[in-house]
């Protein structure tokens, strides 16, 4: 039954509500070790612990490669499908199925990326507050850790839409950022704005505000590999005419060489 008028806006609102809620609890559900280390992190910085701080640290740098990347590409295969135009897909099925499918790729990518931050986090920190003559490396640290975060919006894009290896994907997830800036800014803006949302209205990170980063990340993401596919089209029919072009240019130079020969044999024969 298909509703219209006042009656099918609020139907069709009410089905995106339940989707992105449904989707947003599925991956909290699965990433509850590292939320549960993250919110322990937040209490213990606000009192000042600075042991149980660096224990934190540790904890969740452990459990990130483990539940929060698997998860993050179980919630991307959903809003892939829901970008693709498959919005009435199974979300159940289809999130845990993502789930199992990218595991290995989630774990590996997972452990590339926590590294990385954690390196670049604590240079970040020394160049910041031990070498205050240095601040300026520290701000470009910041500057490569905002990029990095970016890169892992489309690694976990490319994790549910490309078959290829890992390292191709950590790969290409990095060009990607540093070569289309404007999706780059744009992701980045929307995102801090739906993270500003959720810090005032806690409850939305539990049922709205990752789902809804998640679907403009892939949007982004599916909108740049279109472009670049059109590209690529256009280049491959220019290249195919070019080709054509010689072709026939040799052809009908190869038939006027023969010309002369032609009517030497007629005259020959006469």
């Amino acid at each position: 039954m298909e509703f219209k008028g006042a009656m099918g806006g609020i139907y069709r609102l009410t089905e995106w509500i339940t989707r992105l809620a449904a989707t947003n609890l599925l991956w909290a559900i699965c990433s509850s070790p590292f939320l549960f280390f993250l919110i322990m992190k937040l209490l213990v910085m606000q009192q000042n612990l600075a042991n149980e701080s660096l224990q934190m640290n540790w904890a969740i740098a452990i459990v990130a490669p483990l539940t929060l990347f698997p998860a993050t590409s179980a919630l991307f295969t959903v809003v892939r499908k829901w970008n693709m135009g498959d919005t009435d897909v199974p979300i159940f099925r289809t999130f845990f199925v993502g789930y199992k499918e990218n595991y290995k790729q989630s774990l590996i990518g997972g452990i590339f990326y926590t590294l990385l931050f954690a390196i670049m986090y604590l240079d970040y920190t020394v160049y910041m507050t031990q070498f205050r003559n240095m601040q300026l490396v520290g701000i470009i640290m910041l500057v490569l850790l905002l990029l990095l975060f970016v890169s892992l919006f489309n690694f976990f894009s490319m994790v549910v839409h490309y078959h290829m290896s890992i390292g191709l994907i950590i790969k290409n997830a990095v060009l990607l950022t540093l070569i289309r800036p404007f999706r780059v800014f744009s992701t980045l803006l929307g995102s801090g704005l739906l993270f500003y949302i959720g810090f005032r209205y806690p409850v939305l990170f539990v049922f709205f505000i990752i789902s809804i980063i998640a679907w403009f990340a892939f949007f982004n993401f599916y909108a740049t590999f279109n472009k670049m596919q059109e590209q690529m089209e256009k280049m491959q029919l220019k290249k195919e005419e070019e080709e054509a072009a010689a072709l026939a240019e040799q052809s009908a130079e190869n038939g006027e060489t023969s010309e002369p020969s032609d009517d030497k044999n007629i005259t020959l024969q006469k």
